[in-house]
């Protein structure tokens, strides 16, 4: 038929395979050879069934990205018109699926009689990770199937499930023995020759039924799954779509749902999560590290620490599958830290997170010593210690003696110089920094810092665990916080005077809530512990009205009950508290400072705009290499809303020329260099250029 779509025949089976790599997306020029097959195949009389293969790595993995938002994606054949053309089909269609069949992909399997998989496939629709929810069916054939509870779980968290779970649920019929086609034809010629009626999933009502008699409790399972949707329209559509499919007959539910997929992705917040998509991707092309540029193997590796970042990046390290050795000073602090990972992997289990099993395998990856020479055979080794230069110099002094040659040295600093640690050793072309977010087991991020000294295969390396490590790799340059810390700074530069003139924490906390970060800055800083800026600010000589006053009141957050918030009873929920509201009035009134009301839009610019500017700036240095890669730190690292698609996606939204005018206007007003608009970003304001549009 083409390059892209074959039809062979096993006797009066045909095998339609799909060749679209990597992915077998449903590209156009995949729809259309597919459908033309397709039809020929329903009409001819020499063939009794179909099987759908698809050659590759992966089943269909989903719809093209590339081609939403333009003419292709509304070119017939779509997927609806496929997925019409299989269910109507008079003989048995059987999917055969291995990899992956996500979004679309799972689509199109549901619009086929039978589904068959290998044991390690999965199937899921991921689509509310773009803003999006299936388009082509999926909230209405889904329920069918799985059963709306399922369904909807499913949907609303865009999470796959493996062929065993399928299995159960009745998503697939079969799981394939020994070869999948092979299998999947025998099962299609089995169903040819029971010569049974075909029932179309559109057709079956008997999953649906029990939740339509008990339709409160489905509305408080939607309200459970939506709950930290956090202003997100994704997941509230996809809930209302599968309410469709129990409320409404098939049809409407089904164009319900294509008029709420095109309304979403014509919208910005799919528009966001669609250009993160695609920024992860582009974050792991680095400048100078070619594809001939092969990572070091890391076979064994080791973390000096074992507190609660180092215990964290261990963790990291044994659920990447990556044996690890913690080095601590002592035997107590050793044993507390091995002690602190055991309890963290058992929770794992007691939420079924992972099953103990994994747990006992994870642990068994992780071993403790308290000398140096246990990690001589290390291929990459991660410090972890105080962040004090001297303490940091020390360590990488004593690795470089002890390390083999050619083992990678990095340091998880989140401020300092790391070409001044690798001057440390006598190897500074295999130090690089690894910059760990807390939890380190939890957080995506992994900031990665290049030094100047840095050699293309150790920045390779890093990034390979990383990859193996299953977090979110993003290369920078070094200076003073790198990209993330250093563009906190800025954040945060303006929230003292804030509070001095007029805004309360909750208020600037609820300023950010409404934006739709998960977490205000001080409910942030309390959770932190305001003790650890209080020490960054002393070593610096740098002061802070408020917050210093707080630690000098014993007030440090959580941990003490009392930081910019009260917390009673060792609740974890903030409860404003008036004796913080009146030592910000003493103070603004010892400093002479006029008190009003603050609107959220100013707290907004003279919080969020320092940081686009800090951007630009980190750009021009050539810290950052893309405007994404700095969105992608945001996004994985610090919170920042995914439906607004970073900071630097998020000022072309705004405009640049607004986001110009009002930082000029605050620079004028205040003084704040903050403020002073970067020489990049006023060029771009007054060519009507944008961050997104700018050459990578």
């Amino acid at each position: 038929m083409s390059d892209i779509v074959s039809v062979r025949r096993e006797g009066d089976v045909a095998v339609v395979t799909i060749d679209n790599p990597p992915v077998n997306a449903l590209s156009l020029r995949m729809r259309q050879p597919l459908y033309a097959a397709l039809e020929a195949l329903g009409t001819d009389d020499g063939v009794k069934a179909i099987v759908i293969a698809c050659a590759g790595a992966t089943f269909v993995a989903g719809a093209d990205i590339t081609e939403f938002g333009t003419s292709k994606a509304l070119e017939r054949p779509n997927l609806p018109d496929l997925c019409t053309l299989l269910e109507d089909t008079a003989k048995p269609v059987v999917a055969a699926i291995h990899g992956t069949a996500l979004g679309g992909g799972l689509e199109l399997a549901l619009a086929c009689h039978f589904r068959v998989a290998v044991p390690s496939a999965r199937l899921g629709l991921p689509e509310v990770k773009l803003g999006l929810l299936p388009g082509s069916g999926g909230t209405a054939r889904l329920p069918r199937v799985v059963g709306p509870e399922k369904a909807l779980k499913m949907i609303v968290s865009g999470n796959p499930i493996g062929a065993a779970e399928a299995l159960k649920s009745e998503l697939v019929d079969a799981i394939a023995e020994g070869d999948l086609v092979a299998d999947a034809v025998k099962f299609a010629a089995a169903k040819a020759a029971e010569g049974k009626p075909l029932v179309r999933i559109r057709d079956r009502d008997e999953k649906l039924a029990p939740v339509r008699e008990n339709t409160q409790g489905f509305e408080g399972l939607i309200a459970e799954v939506t709950r930290k949707a956090r202003g997100l329209e994704a997941p509230i559509a996809a809930a209302a779509a599968v309410r469709n499919a129990i409320e409404m007959p098939f049809d409407a539910a089904l164009k319900a749902e294509r008029d709420s997929f095109i309304h979403l992705v014509q919208g910005d917040q799919s528009r966001a999560q669609r250009h993160l998509f695609f920024a992860e991707r582009e974050a792991t092309k680095v400048a100078g590290v070619g594809k001939d540029v092969q990572p070091r193997p890391v076979k064994r590796t080791g973390v000096i620490g074992a507190g609660t970042m180092g215990g964290g990046i261990a963790m990291s390290l044994a659920n990447g599958g990556i044996p690890v050795t913690i080095l601590e000073m002592t035997d107590e602090a050793l044993e507390r830290g091995l002690g602190t990972i055991s309890k963290n992997y058992s929770v794992s289990v007691d939420r079924g997170s992972i099953s103990a099993e994994e747990r006992d395998a994870r642990l068994g990856r992780i071993n403790g010593t308290t000398d140096y020479a246990d990690l001589a055979d290390c291929d990459l080794v991660i410090e972890a210690v105080f962040e004090e230069m001297p303490i940091k110099k020390e360590v990488f002094g004593k690795l470089d003696a002890i390390a083999k040659p050619g083992a990678v040295l990095a340091t998880n600093t989140s401020y300092l110089d790391v070409n001044e640690i690798a001057a440390a050793t006598s190897r500074p072309a295999d130090v690089i920094g690894m910059h760990f977010f807390s939890p380190a087991n939890v957080m995506r991020l992994l900031e990665i810092v290049r030094g100047e000294k840095t050699a293309p295969d150790v920045i390779a390396t890093a990034l390979d665990a990383g990859r193996r490590m299953k977090k979110v790799p993003v290369v920078v340059g070094v200076c003073h916080g790198f990209v993330g810390n250093r563009m906190l700074s800025s954040r945060s530069a303006e929230l003292e005077s804030l509070l001095l003139e007029g805004a309360t924490p909750e208020e600037i906390d609820k300023a950010f809530l409404d934006f739709g970060w998960p977490m205000g800055p001080f409910q942030m800083g309390d959770l932190a512990g305001l003790d650890i800026g209080w020490r960054t600010r002393k070593s610096l000589g740098k002061t802070a009205v408020i917050g210093d006053a707080l630690c000098e009141m014993g007030r440090f957050g959580q941990k003490t009950g009392k930081g910019f918030y009260l917390y009673e009873d060792g609740s974890r929920k903030p409860k404003p508290d008036p004796e913080v509201n009146k030592l910000i009035e003493d103070k603004a009134r010892e400093l002479g400072v006029n008190r009003r009301t603050i609107p959220a839009e100013e707290i907004i610019e003279r919080t969020l705009y320092p940081m686009v500017n800090e951007g630009a700036k980190i750009l021009e240095e050539k810290i950052a290499q893309r405007p994404s890669d700095i969105d992608i730190v945001w996004t994985n690292g610090y919170g920042f809303p995914i439906g607004k698609g970073g900071p630097m996606f998020w000022a072309d939204l705004e405009g640049l020329p607004k986001v110009v005018e009002r930082l000029e206007h605050w620079h004028g007003k205040t003084g704040n260099d903050v403020f002073k608009p970067a020489a990049s970003l006023k060029q771009l304001a007054a060519t009507g250029g944008s961050f997104s549009a700018r050459p990578a």
